[in-house]
């Protein structure tokens, strides 16, 4: 485990590139809906199919409580992430960052949907309540954001062996989350797709922003102590 202090975050030019770079894949996948009148694609539709054809009562199950992680549990996972990336700012002010930043991008994912203006799959198909436009898929998004958010505080704690066990493990929940939607036939595949991009996008968004903040902390002068060192 490094110095809690540490401080690795990757240069300004490498996140503005990469932020750019899912603005843009996401922007082709939202066109290429739109130019097919919002229709399911080809594989949209096969692979729904395919999440009919294997529904299971221990699977749906599954599908079902991850999906409802991704809208309570994030926000503890948001909130942990960004206390650990914005130390040594206070424990509440980073936890009260992750929240807002967490409620943010899914007031954007709202407007995003709705600009969009996608239906879901058949409500016949679903398994469990859904609401709103489906592009781009809220739970997916979410679920990946938070989970950008945790990787953004523990890159600052965790090397080695340790951090790519946990990267996996917050991978594979953004990804079985976004399968399960699938899987729970409330989203098309594509939907899913684009709430990966987002979510993903709105992580590399709030590096910026952290790293800022940490920028802003070392340049604000020490103020000495009567009687204590500077």
């Amino acid at each position: 485990m490094a110095d809690g202090d540490a401080d690795a975050g990757p240069p300004v030019a490498r996140l503005i590139g990469l932020a750019v770079s899912l603005a843009v894949v996401l922007a082709a996948v939202i066109v290429w809906v739109l130019a097919d009148q919002l229709r399911p694609t080809a594989w949209d539709a096969s692979l729904h199919e395919a999440g009919l054809d294997h529904r299971a009562a221990g699977l749906t199950a599954v599908a079902v409580g991850v999906s409802a992680s991704s809208e309570y549990l994030a926000y503890v996972v948001a909130a942990f992430g960004a206390a650990l990336a914005l130390r040594p700012r206070p424990w509440w002010f980073g936890a009260l960052a992750g929240v807002l930043v967490l409620a943010a991008g899914q007031g954007i994912r709202v407007a995003l949907a709705a600009l969009v203006g996608r239906s879901r799959p058949p409500e016949a198909d679903w398994e469990m309540h859904a609401a709103g436009f489906s592009m781009p898929s809220g739970h997916t998004a979410t679920a990946t954001f938070a989970a950008g958010l945790l990787c953004l505080g523990l890159a600052r704690r965790l090397h080695g062996a340790w951090w790519f066990a946990v990267i996996a493990v917050l991978a594979l929940w953004a990804l079985v989350d976004g399968v399960g939607r699938v899987y729970l036939g409330v989203h098309w595949p594509s939907d899913v797709v684009a709430g990966w991009l987002l979510g993903a996008l709105l992580t590399v968004l709030a590096a910026g922003l952290f790293a800022r903040l940490r920028a802003a902390d070392e340049k604000r002068p020490v103020v000495s102590r009567p009687g204590g060192e500077g």
